[in-house]
């Protein structure tokens, strides 16, 4: 394992200190961040306008740590699932979703995941480690250039919705958002960013605190406790209560309504009872809901709802009073849906072993 430092792991103020160490004025330390940031240079040889001597100097020193792209596939729909590689060898998944008017690319915020949700197929991974704010980074940056490449569109959505939770990695999530905002970075609007959580109350207290502009989304898929247990064991630390007080203070400190995303699965969610329990729960703050179509995954323990049922869950919610959206899946021949990014990819298995 190499022992040189991440370069990109630096903020400016803190390279031009090291730089200083090595004799380099201040105006060295803009080069090389104009390099990185605005140019991508992947290599310290790519930037050119610095002399060899001063290159080979942040090649002794430094590293550039940068995620590739390794191995994609392609769906009949056009979603383009992405198998990246990180600099240790680990690989994560990363998706295109192209649309007529949008391209949204769904990121990963950890290798594996250590929540074991029981219809993902991403929770039966084991969690490896979380990704710092350069890979996530690099992976919006990778997607933003197959969107390009293959569509001729630019990137217009990002959503931390690809593997892992996003909250258990705060500190390196909010990274990325700041440097995808950044004009040094993709310059984006923090109003095309959206985090999905399946739910860390206190990390979204903190979301709060922090004043975010990005927006929240909360993979809830059951609107009372003893169901939400059977499916996401973290409901068991993160109650329906308590996560409703950490939403409202979420809202009432950004301003920003809150999306609950809701998979509807055959005979155990979808009931006329259930849409009723989260209409309820709707109403204790300002919400939409989005539903998603369940993407079966190996183990076959869940099925999709039927249509009929699908159509009297969501008039129920609309009676009541609830914006609702069902949102088809897409990717689902190359396993690129939501919930299905597992790494079956032949590079990502050797990987894991």
């Amino acid at each position: 394992m190499s022992t040189k430092k991440d370069i990109r792991s630096l903020s400016l103020p803190e390279l031009t200190d090291a730089l200083k160490g090595y004799g380099e004025p201040a105006y060295r330390a803009k080069q090389v961040y104009d390099w990185l940031w605005n140019k991508r240079a992947v290599q310290f040889s790519d930037m050119t306008n610095l002399s060899l001597s001063f290159r080979e100097t942040l090649h002794s020193h430094f590293s550039i740590n940068a995620v590739e792209l390794h191995d994609l596939q392609i769906s009949r729909d056009k979603t383009i699932k992405c198998a990246m590689r990180l600099h240790d060898g680990f690989v994560v998944e990363s998706v295109l979703i192209p649309t007529p008017t949008r391209t949204t690319a769904c990121i990963s915020s950890q290798v594996g995941c250590s929540l074991t949700c029981t219809f993902c197929a991403t929770g039966k991974l084991k969690r490896m480690r979380n990704l710092n704010a350069d890979e996530i980074f690099d992976q919006v940056v990778l997607v933003k250039n197959q969107a390009l490449e293959k569509y001729n569109m630019p990137l217009s959505n990002i959503v931390y919705m690809g593997m892992g939770e996003p909250l258990l990695n705060y500190t390196e999530v909010l990274k990325s958002t700041e440097r995808i905002i950044s004009p040094n970075g993709l310059g984006m609007s923090p109003s095309r960013i959206t985090l999905s959580t399946a739910g860390v109350a206190k990390m979204i207290v903190k979301l709060g605190d922090d004043k975010v502009k990005f927006n929240l989304a909360l993979s809830l898929h059951a609107a009372n406790d003893e169901k939400r247990n059977q499916i996401m064991p973290i409901n068991e630390t993160n109650t329906l209560d308590n996560l409703a007080d950490a939403l409202l203070y979420f809202t009432e400190e950004t301003g920003t309504r809150v999306t609950f995303e809701y998979i509807v699965f055959k005979d155990f969610n979808d009931s006329i009872k259930d849409a009723q329990e989260l209409a309820m729960y709707c109403k204790r703050l300002k919400s939409k809901v989005n539903i998603i179509e369940y993407n079966p995954i190996d183990d076959g323990a869940f099925q999709q709802t039927s249509p009929e049922r699908l159509k009297a869950f969501t008039d129920t919610l609309e009676k009541n009073g609830v914006v609702v959206n069902v949102r088809r899946s897409r990717g689902k021949d190359i396993d690129a849906a939501c919930g299905q990014l597992a790494n079956k990819n032949k590079l990502a298995t050797q990987t894991f072993k």
